[in-house]
């Protein structure tokens, strides 16, 4: 099988395990949770519905590539294959309990070099973003590029704030940084989203500490293809790591901002 052929094969599993997790949320969503713990963080919340969805991509995994690996949000790590699946069934959970329709699966896979496909499903917009590593980002099938815009001061960016009332405190002080340099500041709560948003130009750029990889995964892999630059923001001593994405005009500008360098 060529590496087409094979990251083809990859896009398509991951497309069927994010709608059968995609199927488990929707009817859920809008509706009280059973089973909503804490995890991390009294903040940091799983529900039956997270559980359910991760279930429902793991049984499409066992019966398309039972011999790859799995790294997922609620089930931890299992198998040993040379592929690794990352997933996340709902990123954005606070959210979904909440009742604010901005939520999404993010199903990637990689390999020893990184990034192979990545899909990141809207269940509320039936909105499909997806890449391979050398196939063009899409949307629903269509081809989508990210900003080019190279003005930081006209730039729409996205974040998001960790868990940890300490670091949401060091992350104020950034906001403080960034938001008078730039056009506006979203935050939405999917990291997954924020990043496809971006791939697609709904956002310029995009910055958060404290994103796993689960979360990001697929969405980085979306991003790069669509044209925008990626960086990794190293863990700083409360600041956990985390990621970048802009067009390559303002990547630098921004990450001076957000590391307190400019």
């Amino acid at each position: 099988m060529s590496q087409t052929d094979l990251e083809l094969e990859l896009l398509d599993v991951a497309r069927v395990a994010a709608a059968a997790a995609a199927d488990e949320l929707r009817p859920r969503f809008g509706h009280g949770q059973d089973g909503v713990r804490a995890k991390s963080s009294p903040t940091d919340l799983v529900s039956e519905a997270d559980l359910a969805a991760e279930a429902s991509i793991r049984r499409v995994l066992a019966d398309r590539r039972p011999d790859d690996a799995i790294l997922g949000e609620e089930g931890g790590e299992t198998g040993e294959g040379e592929l690794r699946w990352l997933i996340d069934p709902l990123d954005g959970t606070t959210n979904f309990l909440f009742g604010v329709p901005q939520f999404a699966v993010s199903v990637a896979c990689e390999d020893a070099d990184g990034g192979l496909v990545g899909v990141v499903l809207d269940p509320v917009r039936d909105e499909c973003f997806s890449a391979t590593r050398h196939g063009p980002p899409q949307l629903n099938g269509d081809l989508i590029v990210g900003s080019d815009r190279d003005q930081l001061a006209t730039a729409l960016v996205a974040t998001g704030f960790g868990y940890d009332a300490r670091v949401r405190a060091h992350q104020a002080i950034v906001l403080s940084r960034v938001l008078p340099n730039v056009r506006d500041i979203r935050r939405a709560g999917s990291a997954a989203l924020d990043l496809s948003w971006c791939a697609c130009g709904r956002y310029d750029a995009y910055f958060e500490r404290g994103v796993k990889l689960w979360d990001h995964a697929a969405g980085d892999l979306i991003a790069s293809r669509a044209g925008l630059e990626l960086r990794t923001l190293a863990a700083d001593g409360d600041d956990p790591a985390g990621v970048l994405a802009a067009p390559a005009a303002l990547v630098d500008e921004l990450l001076a901002l957000v590391l307190g360098r400019s």
